[in-house]
């Protein structure tokens, strides 16, 4: 596979931080940004001028505009752009806070959007681009006390499927990663929303009781992050872009047990959906 100019958002830790060093190890180049970049100071030393850095709070738009204007102009020409930054919330959706609200939808919806708009303006002038935005098996399955947490990944989605007709005659592809439960820190950083006695014994009440009892929920997963981050990698190779890419045999199997059960839900409606024709 030929070499590639990538830019990364939360690149410190998990998958991000995966991808940029399988991309730096295979000759790469790589703007990774983070909250704290310091912690890269490990792959700057190894990789030096190949790795480009900087620090980047995705949810705050203009300073994301800014960090893609700058990156664009130190090294010329970027070829993919990997959407990766973003946590999880649980709560039950009365327990949610307004801030644990707002930050869902702004960390894993708003902010891809608007990096993808920061972007387009260079892939059109350079000829072409990939985008890859990190999402999840949880884009088509629903889990009871992570609403919050669907629903900005649902979002997402209908955002880049729709768009994907509208930038390829540009000959910029867009690929939605959908993994599964990876073996990472994304377990650790769940944001849990103060519990309501209602919803302890419900539903919510014991993904919370499950999170409580163990340090990192994905600690033990069955997801290996060197296997998925290898595939993302591969494919930004591969033409046309997949639109999506299942990684991970949960993930595949909840996501067809989630659209079948939508298909049948859907057949079960047939006559009703044509009864209001004219």
């Amino acid at each position: 596979m030929a070499s590639k100019t990538w830019f990364v958002t939360g690149a410190s830790a998990g998958i991000g931080h995966v991808v940029t060093e399988q991309l730096l190890e295979r000759g790469d180049r790589v703007a990774a940004t983070a909250r704290r970049p310091e912690v890269l100071s490990d792959l700057a030393d190894r990789f030096g001028n190949r790795l480009w850095t900087a620090s980047l709070d995705v949810t705050d738009t203009k300073a994301l505009n800014e960090t893609v204007e700058r990156a664009f102009a130190d090294l010329g020409q970027i070829d993919v752009v990997y959407s990766n930054a973003g946590r999880g919330s649980v709560g039950a959706a009365e327990e949610m806070t307004v801030a644990s609200i707002d930050e869902q939808i702004a960390l894993n919806m708003t902010a891809p959007i608007h990096l993808l708009r920061a972007a387009l303006p260079h892939f059109r002038a350079q000829g072409g681009g990939r985008f890859i935005q990190m999402s999840t098996m949880g884009a088509h399955i629903t889990t009871p006390g992570a609403s919050m947490y669907h629903a900005s990944k649902w979002g997402v989605e209908g955002f880049f499927e729709s768009v994907i007709a509208e930038v390829e005659p540009f000959d910029v592809g867009i690929t939605m990663v959908e993994p599964g439960i990876i073996r990472t820190t994304f377990g650790a950083n769940i944001d849990v929303a103060p519990a309501m006695p209602e919803y302890a014994d419900g539903p919510a009440g014991q993904i919370r009781a499950y999170i409580a009892g163990v340090d990192n929920v994905t600690a033990e997963a069955s997801g290996d992050p060197q296997k998925v981050a290898a595939a993302i990698i591969a494919s930004a190779h591969s033409t046309p872009a997949p639109r999506r890419l299942s990684l991970g045999s949960d993930a595949y199997n909840a996501m067809r047990t989630a659209l079948t059960g939508r298909l049948a839900e859907l057949d079960a409606g047939k006559q009703t959906a044509a009864s209001i024709d004219f």
